[in-house]
């Protein structure tokens, strides 16, 4: 495991905002009461001391929030020290500018507790939606976060692109309360995401949706060889792991209560990328659900050595759960949320405390 010198990592959660039929009631929440619980649960993560939390963007009517940005702004207004973050902007078919000014806004609204991690989409919705080709899909990525990252840096800009207006002596304002919005890249699995990510010096945030979390260890490697050769200290190039989440007093339970919400979101994403809609059955859910899996769900202790089983692996600063998917009641989600706190963050941060 790399030498990373840190108070233990940073615990957190974070939401896509899906609107899915709970599959035990077979009752759906409106959009509006979905942003509601979201704002509710961002406040109780930082009552309870999480570390951050982030909100995902999608550009469909079964997701509830398309502009991460302006409900991390509602949540700033109720919450006090939690990190706020987009999870993930589709860096591909935004405004660099209209980015970076929009965090910025939030960066003070909330006295330096923005960030986001940016990503190229798994749904490509948001490129016809706003004007975009998806044969420039990788292209825009690498327009949009260099000309970001320049924004980032600079008061005023003179730049030239391909896809976007030329900026000549730009004012970029507001200027954030940070000296500068800490990115991230998100990583599902791509070599050359982690290269980019780790030459341009920003954090990477891997997604482990499942599987061995071993495979996933090459692209930590290329990610930090590739930072280290570009000139970046080992220190600056921090790690993000995410995943879904479901805790509960025994593992057995845990399982119990999530298999019927899982194998529902799994139906529901499968049939929005012309799948098929099948149900996961009970017996590949176990495997996905075993001890050596990426998958955290469990008891607070078989989450914790999960999550430190994977601190020995990846040297990470910060872990990230999805707890709320499947249409979840907030009940569990609530639930959920205390067991984190209470029973996993600090044996996690004490046993990752160098």
């Amino acid at each position: 495991m790399p030498k990373i010198e840190n108070s233990g990592i940073e615990i957190g959660l974070y939401t896509l905002g899906d609107i899915e039929a709970d599959p035990v009631t077979g009752k759906t929440i409106s959009a509006g009461q979905r942003m509601k619980e979201i704002i509710e649960v961002a406040k109780l993560a930082d009552e309870a001391g999480l570390d951050v939390f982030g909100v995902g963007e999608h550009h469909r009517l079964d997701y509830a929030t398309s502009s991460p940005s302006v409900v991390l702004a509602a949540i700033a207004q109720i919450t006090k020290r939690i990190k706020l973050t987009s999870a993930t902007t589709v860096l591909s078919t935004i405004d660099p500018v209209r980015l970076f000014e929009d965090f910025a806004t939030l960066d003070l609204l909330s006295d330096g507790r923005a960030e986001i991690i940016a990503g190229r989409g798994a749904f490509i919705e948001s490129f016809p939606l706003f004007g975009y080709d998806t044969n420039d899909y990788d292209a825009l990525f690498s327009e949009n976060i260099d000309l970001f990252l320049k924004l980032n840096k600079n008061e005023r800009i003179t730049w030239d692109g391909h896809f976007r207006s030329p900026l000549r002596n730009a004012e970029i304002a507001p200027r954030p309360f940070q000296k500068e919005l800490p990115i991230w890249v998100g990583v599902g699995g791509t070599p050359n995401s982690a290269i980019r990510a780790g030459r341009l010096g920003v954090g990477m945030t891997l997604a482990l949706l499942g599987g061995d979390p071993m495979r996933f260890k090459p692209l930590v490697d290329l990610y930090r060889k590739a930072g280290i050769e570009a000139g970046h200290v080992l220190e600056d190039l921090k790690l993000g792991i995410t995943g879904h989440g479901y805790f509960s007093k025994t593992t057995q339970q845990a399982k119990d209560e999530y298999y019927p919400y899982y194998s529902n979101y799994w139906s529901y994403v499968n049939r929005q990328r012309g799948m098929g809609g099948g149900r996961m059955s009970r017996a590949d859910f176990e495997q996905m659900a075993a001890p050596d899996t990426a998958l955290f769900v469990g008891s607070p202790q078989q989450i914790v050595e999960k999550i430190l089983q994977q601190y020995e692996l990846f040297g990470h600063q910060r872990f990230m759960a999805q707890i709320d998917i499947g249409g979840i009641p907030f009940k569990k989600v609530v639930e959920g949320i205390e067991l984190l706190a209470t029973e996993i963050a600090p044996i996690v941060r004490k046993d990752t405390r160098k």
